[in-house]
């Protein structure tokens, strides 16, 4: 049997194994730990551009490994949910123990190039996220809405472990990074969690939207954390690591963000919802062009 992603849709073995790492999730993931990177690697005499995606590329590896780790253990769960039932563990394309294997290659190579070839605190800190997303945050799932909050640790770490990587240790860059990343998961997630939450019952998940008398709950949690952002998206700039370019683009895009958090908690429709997921997935990258294309921070990571 071939793993399938629709009904009559077939993909390749590779593409089977290619679906276990999440590619998407993957490619974010190098991208913002290349960017923690990038703003390290001024603290390094031997650190380039090519430093940072090698640290990068081990982060990716390991955040591969999370995620196989992840939908073994929730392959059960997978099947009952209408976006996860043609995971190839679920229809059996790809066993389980080779899957194991698999992830453990991925997380033993990215942890032992973080160690050999940076720093152990890059590969405890890696090491950590990986354990704290499939030992806590997955089994968690199924108990506690708090699942969320424990979930937005390993997903806001891939700047902060490219960072620690490149610089050895952890600066205001890499805090702010991970508290940006942390918080703007919240809207991100609420409006996914609302979409889905019939599935996430039919899984037996623990997600807000679909919890009993939660009518409300996820637009109110979407506004409060968009409110949150717009103050942790200046940290850069009032911990002087950036000026008043980035300053001022992260607060008008911090608005832009707010705006339909607002929409979606004054009524929680689909419309609202997929406004706000699509507006979270411009943000980010608009956000961090701005890191990038900020004159204060292209003087310090060009030195």
């Amino acid at each position: 049997m071939k793993a399938q992603v629709q009904a009559g849709t077939e993909l390749s073995p590779f593409a089977g194994w290619l679906t276990l790492i999440r590619p998407r999730i993957a490619v974010m993931v190098a991208l913002m730990a290349l960017l923690g990177g990038m703003l390290a690697k001024h603290l390094s005499l031997e650190a380039t551009w090519l430093t940072a995606l090698e640290a990068a590329l081990y982060i990716t590896l390991v955040t591969g490994a999370a995620s196989v780790f992840n939908q073994v253990v929730e392959r059960d769960t997978d099947g009952r949910m209408e976006r996860t039932k043609h995971r190839p563990l679920v229809t059996g394309a790809i066993g389980v123990a080779p899957a194991l294997v698999y992830g453990l290659v991925m997380g033993v190579a990215g942890t032992a190039g973080l160690a050999l070839r940076f720093n152990l605190l890059a590969a405890l800190l890696s090491l950590a996220t990986l354990l704290v997303y499939v030992v806590i945050y997955t089994p968690l799932k199924r108990v506690s809405t708090f699942n969320t909050v424990v979930g937005a640790i390993p997903g806001a770490a891939p700047p902060l472990l490219g960072y620690a990587a490149v610089a050895g240790d952890v600066g205001p860059w890499a805090w702010s990074l991970f508290a940006i990343l942390f918080t703007w998961q919240f809207p991100h997630f609420m409006a996914i969690a609302w979409m889905y939450r019939d599935d996430y019952v039919a899984g037996g998940m623990r997600m807000i939207p679909s919890v009993p008398d939660s009518d409300g709950d996820a637009g109110r949690q979407a506004l409060i954390y968009g409110l949150a952002m717009i103050p942790v998206s200046l940290l850069p700039l009032t911990r002087g690591v950036a000026g008043p370019i980035y300053g001022l683009g992260a607060l008008v895009l911090g608005f832009v963000y707010l705006w339909p958090a607002v929409r979606f908690a004054m009524q929680e429709t689909r419309p609202r919802a997929r406004a706000l997921m699509l507006v979270s997935l411009v943000y980010l990258p608009l956000l961090f062009a701005l890191i990038l294309l900020d004159p204060v921070v292209r003087a310090t990571t060009a030195s």
